[in-house]
């Protein structure tokens, strides 16, 4: 049995929360609002129904005190949109954290933004580990509710030098984590990246006619998507190449974490592959331009992914096209976004 502190309430950390619950370990879910934890405290715990079963989990701990989450824990889970990764580090510093950190996940380069809050605020890094895609398919439809459609497989998980301690317990934890090389392989390998911004690009008068009314996966993926996912694949795979990585095609990799049809994975049909996936198959498309799949996987997955290929001296201008066409759609530059200063990486 482990002690660990879930930091973040929503649907990542309260599937993570659920599944760690009913695996015997101690759990403390830590959120910055009070209002999302009320609507726990009223129902008696976490309420949960899909793959994990249903019934409701009740935490050990429901606090907005980071400093209490932290303080009897053996070890903390980040479960949090990569865009609330920053302030999270930030207050993780300022807290002076010591316990290992878990990323679940750490999206594109979240290890090494990381790294840089703690440093810039002059605090030693605990030991610090990242897995490449959250450890479950899950959404929140009610403010007390998480359902689960899907535990992920198989996930690749890697530490920042000195950060073994945190490594091997996301293993312990999750014995669907594979070891990657290094942080770039874990991070080059958020299916996200390549998943999410084509179609979010491509459907965006879809998005906003209907405010979601299809299903983003199996309505939303047609023939011309896929060719702009391939595409978008392709100088992912290169920019890996660029850091000696060999990584897996993103229908290889879905297919490993068991969000796409295996039969179609194998033969190398991306289109079917996405659409046959029973785990995403119910999944709505956003309702707006304002869902995750704009402010996350553009600002904290592209541009940090266009970072690392100018590093490594990579074109890439289908991601760079998406990239600015997401920019102009949402009206909003991405200077909060994950760059190579927020990196660490910048002029390498």
């Amino acid at each position: 049995m482990t002690s660990v502190a879930v930091l973040g309430a929503g649907a990542g950390g309260t599937a993570a929360t659920v599944q760690l619950l009913l695996d015997g370990h101690d759990v403390c879910l830590w959120n910055r609002s009070e209002g999302v934890l009320e609507a726990f405290r009223r129902a008696g715990g976490v309420r949960y129904e899909g793959r994990l079963g249903e019934g409701v989990a009740e935490p050990g701990m429901l606090t907005t005190d980071l400093r209490a989450a932290l303080g009897g824990a053996e070890v903390a889970l980040v479960c949090l949109p990569a865009f609330a990764q920053p302030a999270i580090f930030e207050w993780l510093a300022a807290a002076g954290a010591s316990v290992p950190l878990v990323l679940n996940p750490g999206g594109v380069g979240g290890s090494l933004e990381a790294r840089e809050v703690f440093r810039g605020r002059g605090v030693l890094l605990p030991p610090l580990a990242e897995l490449s895609t959250l450890t479950f398919v899950a959404r929140k439809y009610a403010p007390e509710t998480v359902v689960v459609s899907g535990v992920a497989e198989r996930v690749w998980g890697a530490a920042l030098p000195g950060g073994a301690e945190a490594l091997s317990a996301a293993g312990e934890l999750y014995p669907s984590v594979t070891l990657a090389p290094d942080v770039l392989f874990t991070g080059l390998s958020n299916v996200n990246l390549v998943l999410h911004p084509p179609g979010a690009i491509l459907a965006a008068a879809w998005i906003e006619a209907t405010l979601g009314g299809f299903r983003f996966y199996a309505e939303g993926m047609t023939s011309g998507v896929a060719r702009v996912l391939e595409g978008l694949d392709a100088e992912r795979l290169a920019v890996g190449r660029a850091f000696d990585h060999d990584l897996p095609s993103l229908a290889a990799e879905m297919a490993a974490i068991g969000t796409a049809d295996r039969v179609a994975a194998a033969r190398g049909d991306l289109l079917e592959a996405i659409r046959g996936g029973a785990v995403n198959a119910r999944i709505p498309a956003p309702g707006s331009l304002e869902h995750r799949y704009y402010r996350e996987d553009f600002a904290f997955g592209l541009l940090p992914f266009t970072a690392l290929a100018a590093a490594a001296r990579i074109p890439v201008p289908v991601a760079a096209s998406l990239l600015r066409l997401g920019t102009v759609l949402r009206g909003a530059e991405l200077g909060h976004g994950r760059s190579a200063e927020r990196m660490g990486v910048s002029g390498i």
